[in-house]
């Protein structure tokens, strides 16, 4: 079975990956943290996963962590959707900001 990540929504945008590690090691070992940055700038966009070594740590988390401060901002603590179940950004052929081939 796959480990369950956390998401954690409304990060500063100071905090990183170390800071949101440390921040959620009080609860129990971590097995990855990040911040999740945008591409071209390397600026935080807000939100970052977490993944314990042991997936009971997880509710643990959301429980304990969920509400409270992280350098200076209340976040939110929840378990992650997998992929497949996010809804589509409207991306691709079918409009939604993408380019329109003229028929000309």
């Amino acid at each position: 079975m796959a480990q369950q990540n956390l998401f954690i929504g409304s990060l500063a945008y100071a905090t990183t990956d170390d800071g949101l590690r440390a921040h959620f090691e009080q609860i129990g070992p971590v097995a990855s943290a990040r911040v999740i940055t945008d591409r071209e700038s390397g600026r935080s966009k807000g939100f970052g996963f977490v993944e314990y070594e042991n997936d009971d740590d997880n509710q643990k988390a959301v429980d304990q962590l969920n509400g409270k401060e992280l350098d200076g901002r209340t976040i939110n603590v929840s378990l992650a959707r997998p992929k497949e179940d996010r809804p589509s950004n409207g991306g691709g052929n079918n409009g939604g900001g993408s380019f329109r081939q003229r028929s000309w």
